[in-house]
């Protein structure tokens, strides 16, 4: 009776390691993928800073060409 319950009990053992095993490797996936979207958040942000400093540069070049034609409606900004 007791090498059965021995066995039983391997068995269980035996599936709840796989179990183990394959969460283990669902969470590895699961990193990778995170990782991926991290990188590519990070190439989203650095593209809108670069556009943002476009802008800058455009708005400061509309702002001299407004002056030099004395089109500027503000009072001296």
């Amino acid at each position: 009776m007791a090498n059965t319950s021995d066995n039983l009990m391997l068995e269980h053992l035996r599936h709840i390691r796989a179990q183990v095993d394959s969460t283990k490797e669902d969470i590895q996936l699961l990193t990778l993928r995170v990782g991926s979207i991290e990188r590519i958040l990070a190439g989203h942000q650095l593209t809108e800073a670069g556009q943002n400093v476009e802008l800058d540069r455009l708005k400061l070049r509309v702002d001299r060409i407004e002056r030099r034609l004395e089109l500027s409606t503000s009072g001296g900004a």
